[in-house]
């Protein structure tokens, strides 16, 4: 099922929509990502090095001139649009305005966004609307209501909630989309759990420890939910996040250290409760990756990248039936 269609990897990252839409048997004709140690981690998993800075008119000429698919997950940025209607126009200076001028161009038969939940009400939801308008009205693709789809209902232990938005073009008459249907919960952090003993350098000290404990005690005084969180077996994790209290917020116990000696510098010692954070290669079971994924990359970028990376297998889910839309409306062939 291989080639079956081409897609573009814009704001790549390290490559989670190219390997859901590579299982669906897509071929991807460029892609584009800035952060340099995200363009090395993705070089080393897929043999190319993506494009740069995509607001450059030497990368996007980079481009080809067809494609069946537009995948990306831009970052969320308000736009100037007091006064104005709230179009394409209006997003100029944002990075959703190379999309949609890509877009404009190159007229993929799809498009695929994703972004952060809180999209939806960004700029009490002007942000939202505008980008709607701009896909609609000036783009003229038929663009169903976005839909907030949750990572934890399709296969991997996370409680990942992000907007994704699906578009057609309008020459291809498709004006009905359904988004996948959530499955049960069946996944569980247990699941993505090392089987064997984790480096030291994972485990808390128990000064930070204690200074953890005094930040959640502070909030809970204030009535806030903020501060660390060690998770159950049974349950599923956090969101994984590239920033802030992410880590914290996904901690398990893991009595199996042998070894107490720290690898880096720590203020007092390794805590003897076996609480730890998340290795990298467990983030990256979180977002579905595979174990065949490289990790190349320092622990700090590591988890950053997988913190900002797509869910695989709910961009892979939706992938599906966007493809199906495709293959009914005799634009693709193939067996979906």
């Amino acid at each position: 099922m291989k080639n079956d269609f081409t897609f573009i990897d814009l704001f790549a990252g390290i490559g989670g929509f190219r390997i859901a839409m590579e299982a669906l048997g897509g071929s991807c004709v460029f892609s584009s990502e800035w952060d340099k140690y995200a363009q090395i981690t993705y070089e080393a998993n897929y043999g190319d090095k993506p494009f740069g800075d995509i607001t450059q008119s030497e990368v996007k000429n980079k481009i080809p001139n067809s494609f069946d698919v537009l995948c990306a997950g831009f970052p969320c940025q308000a736009f100037s649009i007091a006064g104005k209607r709230g179009g394409f126009q209006d997003t100029r200076g944002t990075l959703f305005f190379e999309v949609a001028e890509i877009i404009k161009k190159h007229e993929p038969k799809a498009i695929f966004l994703e972004n952060v939940k809180g999209l939806q009400n960004h700029d009490r939801g002007r942000t939202l609307s505008t980008i709607l308008n701009t896909l609609r009205e000036d783009l003229g693709y038929y663009v169903p209501d976005p839909k907030i789809i949750n990572a934890k209902h399709f296969g991997v232990p996370q409680n990942r909630e992000r907007i994704f938005i699906v578009g057609f073009r309008g020459d291809l008459a498709i004006h009905q989309f359904e988004y996948p249907e959530a499955k049960e919960v069946t996944t569980s952090v247990e699941e993505i759990i090392e089987k064997k003993e984790v480096s030291v350098k994972y485990y808390l000290s128990t000064q930070y420890l204690k200074t953890l404990e005094q930040h959640k005690k502070r909030h809970e005084s204030k009535g806030n939910g903020f501060g660390y969180q060690i998770l159950q077996n049974d349950s599923v994790a956090n969101a994984i996040v590239c920033g802030g209290m992410g880590k914290e917020r996904n901690l398990v116990i893991d009595e199996r250290l042998t070894n107490f000696k720290p690898v880096t510098k720590i203020k007092g010692e390794v805590n003897r409760q076996g609480i730890r954070r998340l290795t990298p290669r467990e983030c990256a079971r979180i977002q579905g990756f595979p174990e065949s994924f490289k990790i190349v990359v320092s622990d700090a970028q590591a988890y950053k990248q997988f913190g900002n990376s797509v869910a695989i297998p709910a961009i892979k889910a939706t992938g599906l039936n966007i493809l199906r839309k495709l293959v009914y409306a005799g634009s693709i062939k193939s067996n979906y």
